[in-house]
C-alpha cells in the first residue's frame, strides 16, 4: 500500500442527512475512509444502506453535513460550485451503470467531451479521445454512433471518455449492472488492467459478489456504518455470500 500522504480519498467522521417534511433523515454516521493512490476498492451494501449517497459525495456531487473529506489533498468542504467543478473535472473519472453517452455524437465526441471543459483544443481533443478509445479496444470505431455498438463496447466508450483528462480517481457506479456475464467480466477485467498496469485508484459500487472479487479491498455499509473494511480475499466466501 501506498504511504499515507499519497491518499486520494480522505474521509473522517462523516455524517449525512437529508432534510425533510418530516425531520431530519441521517443516512450516513460517522464514517471515516482513507483510500490510497493504486488500490481498487469495492462498495457493497444493502439497498439503503447510503452507498449511493456515499459515492455522491466522494464524487463532490453532494456535500456532507459534517465531518471532513479531503480530495486528492483539497478540503471539499471549503470549496464553493464552480472550485469543486474544477476538481471533479481535475481529478475524478466517472463510469456509470446506464453509460450516459450523447446519442447523436460520434464516439470519439462522446470521449472527448469532458475535455471541453477543461478548453483543449480541438485538435487535442481528437488526438486524445482516439487514444484512449485505442486504449479500450475501439480504435477503429471512432465515427460510429452509440446505437451502432454494443452493450458492452458502449462501456468501454464510458470508460475511455473517463480516462481522456488522466484522472487519479476513477469512480464506477454500478458498471455491469446493464451487461451480460461474458461483457461484465471483460469490463472488469479491462479496469483490473487500468489498475494493475497505469496505477489508476479505483472505487467501484456493485451489488455483485463475483465483480466485488476483481478489487483487493472490500467496504461493506450497513444502515450508514461501515460494517466491514479489509481484504476481499479475507472476506470470501462467507462474507460475500451474505451480500447477494
Amino acid at each position: 500500500m501506498a504511504a499515507s500522504n499519497d491518499a486520494v480519498i480522505r474521509i473522517e467522521n462523516l455524517f449525512k442527512e437529508y432534510e425533510t417534511d418530516a425531520g431530519p433523515v441521517p443516512v450516513l454516521h460517522g464514517i471515516s475512509v482513507t483510500v490510497q493512490q493504486g488500490e481498487f476498492v469495492a462498495i457493497m451494501g444493502p439497498s439503503g444502506s447510503g452507498k449511493s449517497t456515499f459515492m455522491n459525495i466522494l464524487g463532490c456531487l453532494d456535500i456532507a453535513t459534517a465531518g471532513s473529506y479531503h480530495l486528492n489533498g483539497s478540503d471539499v468542504g471549503t470549496l464553493d460550485r464552480d472550485e469543486l467543478a474544477n476538481l471533479r473535472n481535475q481529478v475524478i473519472g466517472f463510469v456509470f451503470q446506464g453509460f450516459n453517452l450523447l446519442p447523436r455524437a460520434s464516439i470519439a465526441d462522446n470521449v472527448a467531451l469532458p475535455l471541453i471543459y477543461r478548453g483543449t483544443s480541438g485538435d487535442e481533443r481528437a488526438e486524445r479521445a482516439a487514444a484512449m478509445l485505442t486504449k479500450v479496444g475501439l480504435g477503429d470505431r471512432l465515427h460510429n454512433r452509440p446505437n451502432q455498438i454494443s452493450g458492452g463496447q458502449q462501456q468501454r466508450v464510458a470508460i475511455a471518455r473517463a480516462l481522456v483528462t488522466d484522472p487519479r480517481l476513477i469512480l464506477a457506479d454500478e458498471p455491469t449492472g446493464n451487461l451480460d456475464t461474458h461483457t461484465s467480466q471483460e469490463i472488469m477485467a479491462l479496469f483490473s488492467e487500468l489498475n494493475q498496469r497505469d496505477g489508476i485508484t479505483i472505487v467501484l459500487v456493485t451489488h455483485e459478489p463475483d465483480i466485488a472479487q476483481y478489487a483487493q479491498r472490500l467496504v461493506r455499509l450497513t444502515d450508514g456504518n461501515i460494517v466491514y473494511d479489509g481484504l476481499v480475499a479475507e472476506a470470501l466466501p462467507h462474507h460475500l455470500e451474505a451480500t447477494t
